[in-house]
């Protein structure tokens, strides 16, 4: 299985897959530069509206940099699958509320074991952002760090990297590529800023368990549509105004078991197979 998984890796276009990873880097930690330069003691950087959200934005871009260098077909194809709905709305529908069933159990569980009253008045609600409404908050999410981060992770770098590895070993190395993205937002981003080395291994896996869930998401409708519609919503429980920190710990080990459920459950489609999509 080792030996299978290294050979994997040299056979692939890895530099490609290199070029594609550094370009997604390099256009969000630009964009993100004003944010996290106060850190080193580096003030009065003009920030926009919005601002870490269109970081998001560098993933997508960087997948359609690259489609489109790989030619007609595969651009074609990376374009289709961001907008298809034909024979997918099941799939959008599961997506979109799955997550939020999840947070109202978590927050049943919460409110049983602490003995306080249930309520779900801020579901939807923006603790950052309070003039949002459930579906503002939801656009912004869904064209930021759905598609913006989606395009890319699952619509180009996922089959690039299933043509040489089964989904589960493209989850987890794409897991790593993700997680790397995400080191500017410990140095300015609340929620990050505050972990320590237990909350950054709990965020890693979560990171894993939400990779898991989506190249099955991805495998099942061939559609960036879909992921990026599971992680608007999925973002949204995780933010959503309120929450007390430990309902949001429930929140995430009911992800993770999630996670590893459709895994066992689906162990042959991950473990065996590979998917082959016009991405050269």
């Amino acid at each position: 299985m080792i030996y299978q998984t290294v050979n994997s890796f040299v056979k692939m276009d890895y530099k490609r897959l290199f070029q594609f990873f550094s370009l997604a880097y390099l256009i969000s930690w630009i964009i993100w530069l004003p944010l996290y330069l106060p850190a080193f003691g580096i003030q009065g950087i003009p920030q926009l509206p919005y601002h870490h959200a269109i970081g998001a934005f560098g993933p997508l871009i960087a997948g359609i940099v690259f489609s489109f260098k790989d030619g007609p077909e595969p651009f074609r194809n990376l374009i289709n699958r961001m907008f298809n709905i034909k024979g997918r709305i099941l799939c959008i529908v599961t997506a979109t509320f799955a997550p939020f069933l999840i947070l109202v159990i978590a927050l049943f569980i919460h409110s049983f074991s602490n003995d306080s009253a249930f309520t779900t008045k801020n579901i939807g609600r923006s603790a950052e952002f309070p003039e949002f409404t459930i579906i503002t908050f939801f656009l912004y999410n869904f064209l930021t760090f759905g598609y913006g981060e989606e395009t890319g992770w699952r619509g180009y770098a996922l089959p690039m990297l299933q043509r040489k590895f089964n989904p589960f070993m493209a989850s987890v190395i794409l897991t790593v590529g993700w997680a790397i993205w995400h080191w500017p937002l410990f140095l300015y981003r609340p929620g990050y800023t505050e972990m320590g080395l237990a909350g950054i291994v709990g965020w890693t896996m979560s990171l894993l368990t939400g990779s898991i869930l989506l190249t099955w998401m991805y495998n099942r409708s061939k559609s960036i549509l879909v992921c990026a519609v599971f992680h608007a919503t999925i973002d949204i429980v995780f933010t959503s105004a309120e929450v007390d920190p430990s309902a949001m710990n429930t929140i995430g080990v009911i992800v993770t078991i999630w996670g590893l459920t459709t895994l066992l459950i689906f162990r042959k489609d991950f473990f065996t197979g590979y998917y082959i999509d016009p991405v050269k």
